[in-house]
Parts: structure tokens; C-alpha cells; sequence
């Protein structure tokens, strides 16, 4: 039995992209579904049973038209050959209120035949070319869907998790305690473990998401579990294996080292609990690269001269390139954005150079203005002015920085 696992595919970020004048549409838009394309060829021509996708299907809640016919032409196109497609609910399928219908609710909605959509924590059954599957679904947790507003008065955000995490926990438990042991089983969650890493390196901090335990689900009854919702590929276990496909495309610069695909496992279903697993192959898509060159001054110089050479060392065709330069404030003047331009021209786009002014170091910030500042650097200043060690303000800059990307990459 060849299942495909993937997730956050994220359909409308367009981040570093371009309009195209004549369909109006964000070039970042032919990235995201020229990666969707690439997995949906590998499906057919591979001839999977089954197609398990782990959550996100769009940047925000509230999809375009435009953006919910490109994802479900693509569904059809694994559907019209008869292969079974699971769907589960991530956080940006959910909107704000609960009445109000998923992103992803279209599809039983209007019947679509071999389109299953995991929008409850329970097990579905699965019919599929090669035999029955149990998928035990955990969609994005909601907090109204575990506590009454009335149980989360007197308790302050981490009670809260703390709570929903034992909750949930043993409706996971439940779930799985309930298994025919005779058929195969995955568990899909959209959801943050506590082993997670985020694409920056960074161990997930306990905040506005529920953090379940990676033991809760690492149960030994499953055959494989299918994660999303963190967009670094990782295989966390490999008894079950436990795996983050990871986003299909980049999302942004925290990503740029990270490679990105998709998930093919092949199970066995003659096979006991726990020996089902035959082979775990992860398969890259052709991503859109970024770039980022990163260059510092020293007085004597000439800061485009140096800039420009580093850039002929790079592979920039057809990349997302951000230049970053430490200069020091007397030579900022010298830089010519427009030579530095000329030479990305093979880039697919460019962001506004990033410049690390090295001004000299006062207890105030003078005649700076905060707002030609942006919030890293009144951070960095903060740290610089409180005298806070070298070592844990770089911690507390990459927490910062994932905050900021966060919170942009939501809006």
C-alpha cells in the first residue's frame, strides 16, 4: 500500500513576488502550484493508493476564488484516477468563528467522490485499490472545541495548553486504543510536537499553540504518522516513524537552507502493528531557491566594488536574492544600490538591501529617529544599551526574528 504525505501547501503567499500584467496574478502563485504539480504527476505516474494531506491548504482563512480552484484542480486531477485523497483541517482552513464553514468543507459539501476531509479528531476508515486503512485524524486544535469560555477565566495561556494538551491527549489515546488491529493505521495531526524544530533551528517555544508530547503519538500500534503545520521536514522517530513532510515551497528567508518535498511510505498490510512499515522515502520538488549574500565593510573599501564581487561568486538565476552588508556609517553613502541592482539582474527578485549601520556605540539612541529604525534593530539597540550578554542576545534575536516572520507571514 504507497501512500504520498504532504502539507502546507499555502496557496496565496506572495512574499517576494511580481504581478503578471496580463493574468494579474503573483508570480509566487506559479511557484506554489508548480511544486503542487510536481507531486500530483508523481502520484499518478507512481500509481500511489492513497493521497494523505496533512493541513494548510491556503495562506489565510478566507481564500480567493482563484486560490480554492487552483487547489481543487488539482485534487481532481488525483481523484479522476480513482486514488483516495485525505484532507485534514489545518489552522489556516479554520476560520476565526466557529460556525462559520472550513476552507476545505467545499469538498463534502458538494460530494466529491474519493475526497475525505478530517475536520474531527476521531478515525476514518478508508477504502483503498490496495485494501482498508484507519487514519486517526487530529485537526488544528481549536481552544473552543476543548474548553468552555467559562473554564478559561482563571487560567492564563499556558493552563490553558496545559489543559487542552491532557485533553486531547486522551482522546488521541482513545482513538487508538480502539484500533482493528488487523488494518493499517497512520495517525495525521496539524499540529506542533515538542521535539519539533522550526526552519530557523529554533526548538518550539510553548506560546499560543497547544504542544502535544511526541510519546503520545509515537505509539507503537501505529504504522506511520503523518505530521504538518511545521514547514521543516523532519523524521522525528522511526518507531512508528514520525515525520514532518514539510511545506512544499519556501515561504519566506527562514527557509532558505531547507529542502522541500513530499513523503512516500509503502506499508504492508499483511504485516503486525509496528512491522507494517516497508519503505519511507522522502521526494524533493524543485522549489524556488533563495539567496541570501551577506557582506561586511571595513574602512578603504569600496563597498558596491566588494558587494558586486560577491555577488559573481553566487548562483542567483531565477532565485530570491536579499543582499545583507555590515558597513560602517561613515561609508553608507557609498554604496550605489543601483550597480548592485544591475548585477542580480538574473534573479528571479530582488529585496531591498538589508544594511547593518555600525554607528558608534552610546547609551541612547540620540538623534536617531525610531521610526527610520526597524524593530530588530530598536531590539538590538535595547540589548546594547542593558548591557545583556553577546550570547543570550543572539538567542533572544532569533526568537525575535521567528516572532516577527510569524506575525508578517500571517498577515
Amino acid at each position: 500500500m504507497k501512500i504520498l504525505h504532504f502539507s502546507d501547501v499555502h496557496i496565496g503567499v506572495e512574499s517576494y513576488g511580481t504581478i503578471d500584467e496580463e493574468t494579474g496574478l503573483s508570480s509566487r502563485l506559479g511557484d506554489f502550484l508548480k511544486t503542487f504539480d510536481e507531486l500530483v504527476d508523481f502520484a499518478l505516474d507512481n500509481t500511489v493508493d492513497l493521497v494523505l494531506f496533512a493541513g494548510d491548504a491556503y495562506k489565510n482563512r478566507d481564500p480567493s476564488q482563484t486560490h480554492q480552484r487552483e487547489f481543487a484542480k488539482r485534487i481532481a486531477r488525483i481523484t479522476d484516477s480513482g486514488i483516495p485523497v485525505f484532507l485534514l483541517v489545518g489552522n489556516h482552513d479554520i476560520p476565526h468563528i466557529s460556525t462559520r464553514a472550513t476552507a476545505l468543507e467545499i469538498f463534502p459539501t458538494l460530494s466529491v467522490p474519493y475526497v475525505t476531509v478530517g475536520d474531527t479528531l476521531r478515525t476514518y476508515n478508508i477504502d483503498t485499490s490496495s485494501g482498508p486503512i484507519q487514519i486517526i485524524a487530529v485537526p488544528w486544535i481549536r481552544r473552543s472545541a476543548f474548553l468552555a469560555r467559562e473554564e478559561t477565566r482563571s487560567l492564563n495561556i499556558e493552563q490553558i495548553n496545559q489543559e487542552i494538551q491532557t485533553r486531547a491527549t486522551n482522546l488521541i489515546l482513545k482513538e487508538i486504543d480502539s484500533l482493528d488491529k488487523s488494518i493499517p493505521c497512520i495517525l495525521t495531526g496539524h499540529l506542533s510536537l515538542n521535539t519539533a524544530i522550526t526552519s530557523s533551528e529554533q526548538s518550539m517555544l510553548l506560546g499560543r499553540d497547544p504542544i502535544l508530547m511526541q510519546s503520545t503519538i509515537g505509539d507503537s500500534r501505529l504504522d506511520y504518522v503523518a505530521l504538518g503545520h511545521i514547514h521543516k521536514h523532519q523524521v522525528l522517530s522511526y518507531s512508528p516513524y514520525v515525520v514532518y513532510s514539510g511545506s512544499l515551497e519556501r515561504v519566506d528567508f527562514g527557509e532558505e537552507k531547507d529542502t522541500k518535498g513530499f513523503c512516500v511510505i509503502d506499508l504492508d498490510p499483511s504485516k503486525s502493528p509496528g512491522e507494517r512499515l516497508k519503505e519511507f522515502h522522502f521526494q524533493t520538488v524543485d522549489a524556488r531557491r533563495f539567496v541570501t549574500i551577506e557582506v561586511s565593510i571595513k574602512n578603504g573599501e569600496d563597498p558596491t566594488e566588494k558587494i558586486v564581487a560577491e555577488i559573481s561568486k553566487q548562483n542567483i538565476d531565477d532565485a530570491i536574492v536579499r543582499i545583507k552588508v555590515n558597513i560602517p556609517e561613515d561609508m553608507e553613502s557609498l554604496l550605489r544600490e543601483s550597480d548592485i541592482r544591475d548585477s542580480l539582474s538574473n534573479a528571479k527578485f530582488i529585496t531591498p538591501v538589508v544594511k547593518d549601520i555600525e554607528r558608534s556605540r552610546r547609551n541612547r539612541l540620540g538623534n536617531t529617529s525610531v521610526e527610520t529604525l526597524t524593530t530588530q534593530e530598536v531590539l538590538e539597540s535595547y540589548f546594547d544599551i542593558t548591557n545583556v550578554d553577546p550570547g543570550r542576545k543572539k538567542v533572544l534575536m532569533n526568537y525575535a526574528d521567528n516572532l516577527i516572520n510569524e506575525q508578517e507571514f500571517d498577515n
